[in-house]
């Protein structure tokens, strides 16, 4: 009578193996464990390619960046003659990023560094650059209060994810905003054409501060900033009034300066983009690498328990045969 009802009740379980219990809950089953592993598998294998794409690409931005800072380089020497005592009462913002994401906190890191910028505190270590070479590290707290932003301050910016980050904070004082901006190695003519937007859009300004991320390392960056010179702080410096020149040689100076300036920043962010992003990815497969071991643990466990059980109930059949 034993026998036929273990039978009975091995016969009636057409459930599969290593489903879970008729009464529990919240219980992985071993088909449910075999999709997660699955799934993450593809996504190790994803991560890895754009690892493997992104170190590719940091190679080709270091050398662009080390070209465009030859720009930079020169912009510099341009604006020792050029120096003045005489603070810029206006300034514009241009914050430099990218469109694209997976790339850790480059995006935030401009950002941050934009609303420091701009806030009203002395002490800040962004409130002045005093030349177009020099840049500082953020040493403030990044949650600003909104009530120290100078609201006259205009912004643009180049890249749609501080674009998007900037507009909660600061949408008054956004003016202009591009996108499209080296989605590849940027050249001299995207900073050109930058350049060219920022002086016809109109905005008045006595001078240009570039927000950017400064390479530091493959492994890291920090926000940085860098002031040029406008028309009129051109012509009241002591370097340019030594000698005889015509009216447009300031105005033309100032945006071939601020175009060698843009290029710069554009190259030394692109290449700080492309090694967060190895970064990132790397971080990425690790983190898959983890997840897959745990889980294929966790599957084991759970294919020897539903065996276990199996042969229990075969054995349990059997003895009472």
């Amino acid at each position: 009578m034993l026998a036929r009802t273990s039978l009975t009740r091995l016969a009636a379980n057409k459930a599969p193996l290593g489903a879970a219990p008729a009464g529990a809950r919240n219980m992985a089953t071993l088909r449910e464990i075999e999709l997660r592993l699955k799934s993450v598998r593809n996504i190790e294998k994803i991560t890895k390619s754009m690892k493997m794409i992104a170190s590719t690409k940091l190679a080709k931005a270091q050398r662009a960046m080390q070209a465009g800072k030859e720009y930079g380089i020169a912009n510099a020497e341009v604006f020792k003659v050029a120096q003045t005592d005489k603070p810029a009462p206006r300034k514009l913002f241009v914050v430099v990023s990218s469109d694209k994401g997976l790339c850790g906190g480059i995006h935030s890191s401009v950002s941050k560094a934009t609303r420091r910028a701009i806030a009203n505190s002395p002490e800040s270590p962004f409130a002045v650059a005093e030349s177009s070479n020099k840049t500082a590290a953020p040493a403030t707290p990044s949650n600003t209060p909104a009530t120290e932003i100078d609201a006259d301050s205009p912004i643009m910016v180049i890249g749609d994810k501080s674009k998007a980050q900037l507009q909660r904070a600061l949408g008054q004082n956004l003016v202009l905003t591009f996108n499209q901006i080296g989605r590849d190695i940027p050249t001299f003519a995207d900073a050109a054409g930058v350049a060219d937007l920022i002086v016809k859009s109109g905005v008045k300004y006595d001078s240009v501060v570039l927000v950017y991320n400064k390479f530091v390392s493959a492994i890291s960056y920090e926000a940085a900033v860098n002031e040029i010179k406008g028309e009129e702080a051109l012509k009241e410096s002591d370097g340019f009034k030594a000698y005889e020149m015509e009216d447009d040689f300031t105005k033309d100076l100032a945006e071939f300066s601020l175009a060698n300036a843009i290029y710069a920043a554009l190259t030394e962010g692109h290449a700080c983009e492309q090694s967060a992003r190895r970064n990132a990815m790397d971080n990425a497969s690790k983190n898959a690498t983890d997840m897959i071991s745990s889980l294929q643990m966790q599957y084991n466990r759970g294919r020897q328990a539903a065996i276990t059980n199996e042969l229990v109930d075969i054995i349990t059949g059997a003895s009472a045969l």
